[in-house]
């Protein structure tokens, strides 16, 4: 990419990041959903005879202190993946590759925006920080979100 092409591609995703943020805060203090710590615990005062309180539950780090619909960390990841896609016109990327201090010696590698989106989602979950329902639909609002922001801010000026 020459440096105009670079510099507006950074800007689109960073606007699309920003408006993911918005929209998913938003959405967290509009429908002010439980997360699975709170739903585990309380299994026995939910209205549902099939579930069962588990009052030592734990998920596997500790849970982020806002409502839990929908997913944040999704919303970020299909934006950026959407992004890409309107800007290259493939979620194929060349080998990214991440490493964290939590898992030493473990390193995880992606060549698609895809893979790496569902990835994150998966990841909340089995977290435990999510329900899968609420990946979902955090995905596909940035999927949608990124997309709109692709198409319809900074648009390259015509050269003719």
């Amino acid at each position: 990419m020459n440096v105009v092409d670079s510099a507006r591609f950074m800007a689109l995703v960073s606007v699309g990041l920003t408006d993911a943020i918005i929209s998913v805060l938003d959405a967290k203090y509009h429908y002010n959903f439980w997360r699975p710590i709170t739903a585990i615990r309380n299994g026995d005062i939910d209205g549902n005879p099939a579930t069962d309180r588990e009052a030592t539950w734990q998920p596997i780090a500790t849970t982020p202190m806002h409502p839990e619909y929908p997913c944040a960390h999704c919303i970020q990841s299909g934006s950026v993946a959407s992004v890409v896609k309107a800007v290259f016109g493939s979620t194929d990327i060349p080998e990214i590759a991440l490493t964290s201090p939590t898992a030493p010696g473990v390193t995880h590698r992606w060549t698609s925006m895809t893979v790496l989106a569902e990835e994150i989602a998966n990841a909340r979950v089995w977290a435990g920080f999510h329900y899968r329902f609420s990946t979902r639909v955090g995905t596909d609002m940035g999927l949608r979100l990124g997309d709109y922001v692709a198409k319809n801010v900074m648009q390259p000026l015509s050269t003719r």
